[in-house]
C-alpha cells in the first residue's frame, strides 16, 4: 500500500456506541462517525465503513478477516481497536496491506483481575446458587450440611500467561491464601516471583497436574486457540475449576462441556464464550458453572480509559508517528 500524507483531520468510524465524553472528543479532533444505534455491523455494513475512513474503530464484536483487510481501499491506513485483545482482526493481512493496528492494553488490567477473582471466589464458594436459593424463596435456614462448597485458602492456583493481567490476579489471590502457579511463555525475574509467590511451570501439562483452580489469561492467538482440549481439562482433574476471562475460543468449548457434565473437572466461571453473545444452552443448564456476560472490563473508568487510548494512537498516528499501542508481529 503506499503510504502517503495522513491527514490532519481523519475520517473515522467506530463500530459501536462509546462513552459520552469519548464521542464528544473524537467528535472535536476527527471527523467521526459513531454507532447512535449501538447494533453491531453486518459483515456487508463493515465492508462499508472500511471503505469510507481512514481509521477503523472496532471492538471485540466485529470480525475483521483477511477478506474484509483486502477488500478495503487503500485509504484505510489504520485500524485502532477499541480493546485489548485482538484475536478478531487478522494481524498478517493487515500487515501485508500496510494497515497499522492499535489496541488498548494496560488500561484493563485491574478491572479484568477483579472479575476473575471474584469467579475465582464464586464458583467453589456456590454463591450463584445461594442467590437464586434466596430469591426463589427455596431458602429453609441455616442447616450444618446446607450449601456447602470449598475452601479457597490453600487451594493451588494456576495461571495460565503472567502478564499484567495474571500477575494482578496473583497478587490478589496471594492475600485470599491462595498458592501461585504459572505458566508463560518465559519466566518472571527472580525477584518478581519472590514477590508474588509463584512458582513456574515451563510446560503447562505439569501446571495443570500441580493446580486445584486454572485461571486463563493469555491472548487468542492461531497457537493458543483450543489449547485446553479434553486431555488437559483431564489433568486438572475432577476436582478442578476453569476460570476463563481472556476468550472463549482458548478452552475447546466441547470438551470443556463435557468435562462439566461428566464431573471430570469440578466447575466453571465463565465471562466469555465461543460465538458470543451466544451462550451454548448445554452451559446455561449447568448448575456447576457461573456465566457472566463478558464483563472484564465493564467499568466507569475502564471504557473511559479505553477510549482516551484510542485517540491517542489515532492522534500519534495522524501525526506522523508510531502509535503507542501499535500491536506488533508477536500478536500473530
Amino acid at each position: 500500500m503506499a503510504q502517503g500524507p495522513r491527514p490532519s483531520r481523519p475520517r473515522v468510524i467506530v463500530t459501536r456506541a462509546l462513552p459520552e465524553s469519548i464521542e464528544a472528543r473524537m467528535a472535536e479532533l476527527f471527523d467521526a462517525a459513531t454507532n447512535p444505534g449501538d447494533v453491531a455491523l453486518t459483515r456487508d455494513q463493515l465492508a462499508a465503513a472500511m471503505a469510507d475512513c481512514d481509521v477503523f474503530v472496532p471492538t471485540v464484536t466485529d470480525r475483521i478477516d483477511a477478506a474484509l483487510i483486502q477488500a478495503a481501499p487503500d485509504r484505510l491506513r489504520l485500524i485502532a481497536n477499541y480493546g485489548a485483545g485482538v484475536g478478531h482482526i487478522d494481524l498478517k493481512a493487515a500487515r501485508e496491506r500496510g494497515i497499522t493496528v492499535t489496541n488498548t492494553p494496560g488500561v484493563l488490567t485491574e478491572d479484568t483481575a477483579d472479575m476473575a477473582l471474584a469467579l475465582i471466589l464464586a464458583v467453589p464458594r456456590r454463591l450463584v446458587e445461594g442467590d437464586e436459593l434466596v430469591r426463589q424463596g427455596a431458602w429453609k435456614g441455616w442447616a450444618p450440611t446446607s450449601m456447602r462448597g470449598h475452601r479457597i485458602g490453600g487451594k493451588k492456583l494456576g495461571i495460565l500467561g503472567m502478564g499484567r493481567i495474571g500477575q494482578a490476579v496473583a497478587l490478589r489471590a496471594r492475600a485470599f491464601g491462595l498458592q501461585i502457579h504459572y505458566h508463560n511463555r518465559h519466566r518472571l525475574p527472580q525477584v518478581l516471583e519472590a514477590q508474588l509467590g509463584a512458582t513456574w511451570h515451563g510446560e503447562l501439562d505439569s501446571m495443570l497436574e500441580a493446580s486445584d483452580i486454572l485461571t486463563i489469561h493469555t491472548p487468542h492467538t492461531g497457537t493458543t486457540s483450543g489449547l485446553i482440549d479434553a486431555r488437559r481439562l483431564d489433568l486438572l482433574g475432577p476436582k478442578g475449576w476453569l476460570i476463563n476471562t481472556a476468550r472463549g475460543e482458548i478452552v475447546d468449548n466441547e470438551a470443556m462441556i463435557a468435562a462439566l457434565t461428566e464431573g471430570r473437572i469440578a466447575g466453571a466461571g465463565l465471562d466469555v464464550y465461543v460465538g458470543e453473545p451466544a451462550v451454548d444452552p448445554r452451559l446455561i443448564a449447568l448448575d456447576n458453572v457461573v456465566l457472566l456476560p463478558h464483563l472484564g472490563s465493564a467499568t466507569f473508568e475502564g471504557r473511559e480509559d479505553m477510549g482516551v487510548k484510542v485517540i491517542a494512537n489515532i492522534r500519534a498516528w495522524s501525526d506522523g508517528h508510531r502509535p503507542p499501542d501499535q500491536v506488533l508481529d508477536g500478536w500473530v
